[in-house]
Formats: C-alpha cells, structure tokens, sequence
C-alpha cells in the first residue's frame, strides 16, 4: 500500500510541474511583446497620406448587344408561296418584295366584286333619277346607295387582300435563313426568316438607383465585346423613367455605329460609363477598405495608434475606391496588416 501511495505522490508532484512550467512559458512569451515599461510593442504596418485629388468617375457595367430594329417575317396571308426574291443572309432594301404567295383565287374573287360593284353603281344611278323624278322613295334610294358602298368595300378588301400576298421588306438589313421553298403551304404562324438592321447597334445596360441622377442622354460611352481588343463609342440616347423596384436599378440604351459589321446582337459588352468628375475627390487603396457588418471602416494612425473610422464608399475600381464621408485630406491612412489591428493597438507606420 505505501508503494501505491508513493506511485501516486510522483504523478501528482509531476502534474503539478507540469502546470507551473506551462503557466511559466506563457508568461515569458506575453512579456516578449511588451516593452520594458510593461507596454505593448507597436505592429510595423504601412500607410498613406490622404491626399485629395480629381476623381474621373467612371461606372464599369455590363450590357448587351441588339439590333438597332429586328422583325420576324411572316405572311398575312395563308396560300401556297409562288416564288422567292431573296437570298438567305443578303441584304435587302426597305420595300424589296421577299416572296409571293398566290393569288390567283382573290383576283377572281376581285372580278367577281367588280362585276357587283359596276351593278351598284348602275342601280344607285338610276334610283338617284327615279327620287328626283319622285318615282320612289328617299328609303329606297338610300337601300341601292348602301348596296353600292357595301360593293365598293368589298373590293377594296379583296384588294388588301392581294396586297398582302407581296410580302415586303419593312426596313433596309440583313436576312436570315429561311424556312420556307417555293410551293411551302404558309399560313400567318409559320416564320420565314428574320430581318435585323444591324447598321446600327443598341447597348441596353442598367445602372444602380443612387447614380440614376448623374446619367444623361447624348452621354458618350466606351464599351469592349469578348474575343476583341478593340474599344467601340456609343452614345446614351433613352433611359428609363422609372427605377425597377425589384432590382433598384435603372435601365439605360445606348446606340454605336456598325458600319463594317464586327459587332453581333447578342453578344455581352463590357461597359465603361462616365459620370460627374469630382474635384479633390478621397480615393484610397481597396486593400485598406474592411469590410464589416454595419458597413466599411478602415484604420488611421492616431498618436501611435490605430483608430477605426468609419466610411462610405462609392465607385470601385481595381485598385482604388473612392471615399465619399469618413477620411479628410492629411489623415494618415493604414494599408497593410489592418486585418489583425484592434482599435487603439500602438503601429509603427511607414508611408509609401
């Protein structure tokens, strides 16, 4: 029995070591971070001098190609096509016929309508004779002057009709491929090809709500499309009245030049839109921007310390953000290591 007490005495003693030499160590390692007075050693961080400057604000958006106008080709008439005029992926002038549609079953109808027209006619002349002669009535002579008119609107229907089996460019562009050959039984439901206008190209963007104020019409705009290096003009020319409540945006559409054709509806454009240019305008490194809940602060150095601020931010770019409430010109700004300062942590700063 004294062996077994004497066993759990050494473990004890042991633990009880153990203990001290951890409490000891840690002690040792929190002193090293404090100077002799029993201060905290500064953090070496870097910093900037706020300074202000001119600021050419600039909103990066995307947006998307369309054409400057765009139909879908149908025929108002149903019947058999009789002939095509045009070639798939040409370009056709406004008021080019595209294709025919027989009709060969409206002019005979048209004949038939002249033939009761010119009858109405005959017998709204004479009854106009026979009222004047007072041979018949005013209501009889109003029945064979409707029956004339009702004639004659007949046959301009029937005209319309045929009209309407010559199927016309609305507008000068290019033709896509179609869907129908000669002898294709069309009715008004069946697409036979898409006219676009691409002369021109519209950019349809959207901005956020809180720069809504600052665009314009007649604003010129550059903007890039995937696969091309080079940089197109665009000039605003309508935007929306109203913000959409949904995303709290306002949608804007631009209009850019075309004329050798590089540019495709549908395709992405990477949008550069310039606003107001601010005059001694803060703008910071983004790496100094700290994101938190309530907002963004960054760290300034105050006798030695670190202090938090507060800020707003408005536009962003890749390497800078500008500051619109929270830094004024002279304040020592903190741009490196601020993620591990606390707020009143002694720095030693070095300005860039």
């Amino acid at each position: 029995m004294k062996i077994k007490y004497l066993v759990y005495t050494f473990l004890l003693a042991g633990i009880i070591g153990f203990i001290a030499y951890r409490i000891s160590a840690n002690s040792a390692k929190n002193g090293d971070s404090k100077e002799k007075d029993g201060k905290s050693k500064p953090v070496s961080v870097t910093g900037i001098i706020v300074h202000p400057q001119t600021f050419d604000n600039k909103l990066s958006l995307s947006g998307s190609l369309e054409a400057n106008e765009q139909v879908e080709i149908r025929s108002e008439v149903s019947g058999i096509v009789e002939k095509i005029y045009f070639q798939e992926g040409s370009n056709v002038s406004k008021g080019q016929v595209l294709f025919k549609v027989n009709d060969i079953e409206l002019r005979a109808q048209l004949r038939q309508m002249a033939t009761k027209e010119s009858l109405a006619a005959e017998n709204e002349r004479r009854a106009k004779l026979l009222l004047q002669k007072e041979a018949i009535s005013q209501e009889e002579y109003d029945i064979a002057r409707a029956d004339y008119r009702s004639a004659q609107s007949q046959s301009q229907l029937i005209r319309a009709q045929i009209s309407k089996t010559s199927v016309r460019a609305p507008f000068s562009g290019k033709i896509g491929l179609r869907s129908i050959s000669p002898g294709t039984y069309i009715t008004p439901a069946i697409l036979v090809a898409k006219l676009v206008n691409i002369g021109k190209l519209k950019i349809t963007f959207s901005i956020p709500e809180k720069y809504a104020s600052q665009v314009k019409t007649d604003t010129y705009l550059t903007f890039t499309v995937a696969g091309s290096r080079d940089e197109y003009t665009a000039k605003v020319y309508a935007i929306e009245p109203g913000v959409e409540v949904a995303t709290r945006t306002l949608q804007v559409r631009a209009i850019a030049e075309n004329r050798d054709g590089k540019l495709l509806p549908g395709t992405f454009a990477n949008v550069e839109l310039p606003l107001d240019i601010i005059m001694d305008a803060i703008v910071v490194p983004t790496e100094a921007i700290i994101p938190v809940q309530n907002g963004k602060k960054v760290f300034i150095s105050n006798n030695g310390q670190a202090k938090e601020v507060m800020v707003e931010t408005a536009t962003r770019t890749d390497e800078s953000i500008l500051v619109l409430s929270g830094l004024k010109a002279g304040d020592t700004l903190l741009t490196s290591g601020v993620m591990a300062l606390k707020d009143e942590t002694p720095v030693k700063v070095k300005i860039k």
